[in-house]
Parts: C-alpha cells; sequence; structure tokens
C-alpha cells in the first residue's frame, strides 16, 4: 500500500493550510481578478457562470470575496462548498501518484484507507465526528465527481449522460445524509454505494471508495485533509526545505502559459536566467499554454539529472528556449534579510514559511543584521503559510523569554502539549510583526 497521509491542523508534527502544503515547485491556485458585482443576485449568476465553465479557483476566490458583502448569502455559501469540491476531485484527477498509485489498488486495499482513515479520525481528531457526518461529506463528494469532466473522462465507460444523472438522483434521494452508527455501518454504507455506482454507471468501485476517503475529510476543518503520496512526499520537502525540481512557483493563466511567480535562487530556473513574470509556454515541446498548473507541474517534475526544455515567453525579453537539469534546491525559509534603514537601525527580515532548518537561518540572520547596527526589527509573515510546529517555537523563543508559546490539545492525552518560552537567546529589541490575509497557521 503506498504511503500518505493524514493531517490534522491539530497534530502535534505541524499546522498547515491544506490548500499551501505544496511543493514549491509549482502548485498554487490560480488567483482570481473578478471583481464582486453590485448585487447579490449578479454575484450568484456570476458565480454560476464560472462554475459552468469549471473555473473552480477563480469561482473560490470570487465566492470568498462576495462573501464578505453577503455573508449570510445560502446560495453563495453553497456556491463555495461546491467549488471547492470540484476543485479538490480537479486535482486529484491531475495528480499522478493518486492516478496511479491509488486508483491502481485493489478493492480491499482501498477500503483499508477507509477504514484508517475513519479510525484516525476517531481517535486523533480533535471535535467528535459523527460516521454519519463523515459519510455524508463522501456522499457529497461522489455526486459532485459525477458531473466532473476530469472523473467522467478518467472513468469513461461509453455511459449515456442520463446513466451518470439517474445515479445522481439515487445518492441525493437514497444516500444523502443516510445514518451511520459507527464505522462498521459507514464502511457497509460505502461498499454498497460502490456497488450501486458500478451497476448503475461502470464506475469502478476503487474511484467511488476513494471519493469517501478524501470527501469524508471534508467534514473535518479547512486545515485538515488526506494526502497522496505525492502530496505528502512534498509536505516533508517542504518541512526538510529541499526538492528536486527546477525552482520555481507558478500558476497557470489560461491561454497565455505558466507565469512565473517566483524563481528560487541558486536554482536551475535561476541559472537559466529565468525571470519572474515570464511565461512558460512549452515543456518539452508540448504546448501548456491550455494546462492547468497541475497539470503543468507532473510535467515538470523528473528524476535528479534528468533535463527538461522550456520555451520562455514574456518579460523584457525575446521569447527562447531553455534547457534546466533537475535537481536538489534548497529552499530557504529567510529569503530577504536587509537592514533598510541604516540611520535609525531598522532590519527587515521576510520568513516565508517555517521549516526543519528556520531557527538557524533566524539566527544567522539575526547575527548578521546585529553587526550590522540593527536596533529595531520588521519581520515580514505576509504570505506565510505556515510549516513545522515545533520550528514555530524556536522561532518564536527568540523574541519571548517568558510564558507559553503554544499549547496543543488532542482526545489522547499525548496529543496534549505545552511549549513555553526560555530566556536563553531572546532578543530584546522593537519588533513590528507583518501579517496578511494569506498569513496563516504558525504565522
Amino acid at each position: 500500500m503506498p504511503t500518505v497521509g493524514l493531517i490534522f491542523s491539530t497534530t502535534r508534527s505541524c499546522l498547515l493550510a491544506f490548500l499551501v502544503a505544496l511543493a514549491p515547485l509549482a502548485a498554487l491556485a490560480e488567483e482570481a481578478g473578478v471583481a464582486v458585482p453590485a448585487t447579490e443576485n449578479q454575484a450568484i449568476r456570476k458565480g454560476a457562470e464560472l462554475e459552468r465553465d469549471r473555473h473552480w479557483s477563480d469561482a473560490i476566490d470570487f465566492y470568498e470575496k462576495c462573501l464578505k458583502s453577503w455573508s449570510d448569502n445560502g446560495q453563495l455559501q453553497y456556491g463555495l462548498r461546491r467549488a471547492k469540491v470540484q476543485f479538490s476531485i480537479e486535482r486529484r484527477y491531475s495528480e499522478k501518484s493518486f492516478l496511479t498509485d491509488m486508483l491502481g489498488q485493489q478493492r480491499p486495499e482501498a477500503t483499508g484507507h477507509l477504514e484508517d482513515v475513519l479510525a484516525k479520525v476517531r481517535k486523533h481528531y480533535v471535535d467528535p465526528i459523527s460516521a454519519t457526518s463523515f459519510v455524508a461529506h463522501g456522499t457529497e463528494s461522489l455526486y459532485h465527481a459525477l458531473a466532473n469532466d476530469r472523473f467522467l473522462e478518467h472513468h469513461s465507460t461509453g455511459r449515456s449522460p442520463e446513466a451518470y444523472t439517474r445515479l445522481r438522483k439515487i445518492l441525493r434521494d437514497q444516500y444523502w445524509n443516510r445514518s451511520c452508527p459507527g464505522p462498521d455501518s459507514a464502511i457497509a454504507l460505502v461498499n454498497e454505494v460502490a456497488d450501486l455506482t458500478f451497476t448503475e454507471a461502470g464506475i469502478p468501485p476503487v474511484a467511488t471508495i476513494f471519493e469517501y476517503v478524501f470527501g469524508g475529510c471534508n467534514s473535518l476543518d479547512d486545515y485538515s485533509n488526506y494526502l497522496t503520496p505525492g502530496r505528502l512526499g512534498d509536505l516533508y520537502s517542504n518541512i526538510e526545505g529541499e526538492f528536486v525540481g527546477i525552482g520555481i512557483e507558478m500558476k497557470s493563466e489560461a491561454g497565455k502559459g505558466l507565469l512565473l511567480v517566483n524563481v528560487l535562487p541558486e536554482s536551475p530556473a535561476d541559472e537559466a536566467g529565468a525571470l519572474p513574470g515570464e511565461f512558460i509556454t512549452s515543456i518539452d515541446g508540448r504546448d501548456c499554454r491550455k494546462l492547468t498548473t497541475e497539470e503543468a507541474a507532473q510535467l515538470l517534475q523528473g528524476a535528479p539529472n534528468s533535463r527538461v526544455q522550456l520555451e520562455l515567453s514574456g518579460g523584457d525579453t525575446p521569447p527562447r528556449r531553455a534547457f534546466l537539469t533537475r535537481r536538489a534546491v534548497k529552499v530557504k525559509s529567510i529569503p530577504v534579510v536587509e537592514l533598510i534603514d541604516s540611520a535609525n537601525g531598522v532590519g527587515y527580515i521576510r520568513m516565508t514559511g517555517f521549516q526543519k532548518n528556520s531557527a538557524d537561518e533566524l539566527d544567522q540572520a539575526l547575527s548578521r543584521l546585529e553587526r550590522e547596527g540593527m536596533r529595531a526589527l520588521i519581520w515580514d509573515l505576509r504570505g506565510n503559510p505556515g510549516g513545522l510546529l515545533t520550528a514555530a517555537v524556536e522561532v518564536l523563543d527568540r523574541f519571548i523569554d517568558d510564558g507559553v508559546l503554544v499549547s496543543t490539545k488532542g482526545r489522547m492525552v499525548d496529543q496534549n502539549w505545552t511549549y513555553s518560552a526560555t530566556r536563553i537567546g531572546t532578543r530584546d529589541l522593537p519588533l513590528v510583526v507583518l501579517v496578511d490575509g494569506d498569513s496563516a497557521s504558525a504565522s
């Protein structure tokens, strides 16, 4: 069975926002620039239009903006929920390790994943989650998957659209919020639905079971998720601060290609002259102007020392080809250290995550700024999604000399931890911390 992971927002090991727990290689959700309409009805219509066009990440961004103005609107609330479910399905069905390692399993193995996640939620998740709620969210995920083009293309069986419509109606009428007194009845119900889905629409039982595994986790908070083998590997790479790739952060822009949001220093992309603001339009000869971020990420991944050819355009340079060799790339959690006001001794540190080596990086940055005359510090955590809890504790201990830094509470005794400050090594200086709407978890 491939290694997968269930990441809880309350686990001792890490605090992560699930939509940001991705390798620096490339998996940023596309940012949307859709303005909020003047009325609720216009907002509902625009959200529906984005969903019809399958622009799920744009729809998520749009609904979240609209709900700041109309927080009680049920249609906008459900639109956001629906878009998030569809976005998750589409990401799974663009991810190699899910398609090969997980969907390639036999039915008993897939059922084992379901049993395992139900047991972990029951034992470790901080709030009680009923089996009924977990299965209901799985039914919802399957219901939406049966209207998702990527899901249906992968499981194409030649059935008519009416077959999927009929199956969705059965799920809604007979299985929506069906009572499950415990995990055994939950597993029995999921297997019943898997048989039904195969009979009615030819969908493999393993695919149905995994919709319940992943969809069921939607019953948890937004910061808990079931990870595929690939995403679990990405998570560990982020924590270690090292991954194999070409060293870029990118996002898809339909018709233009893959916008380079960031090029990591001393990476293959940096050495090849790639610049933020440029677009990748081709990967190994394949036009990628219509690919999603996830699809492009799969093409860019490869073994150490393997080569990839990119076509780059935009920016201040003419279109060109670049040949890059994939290798291990170090990801610094502190990419910027500057004394920005020498007269007043104001230092600046930008921290982009909490990784295994973040405390050591911080010590080096502080020592350098102190040598340059720092007497006050601006600590920039904007856009920082969090990371490793123990790293966050070590970093925070550099600025607080007494008291509790953070505590965790779980349903088991060994999940209850308290981390306290120590006086040794504490800096005593004026400090400003910058955060924004994308600062999460540890930051």
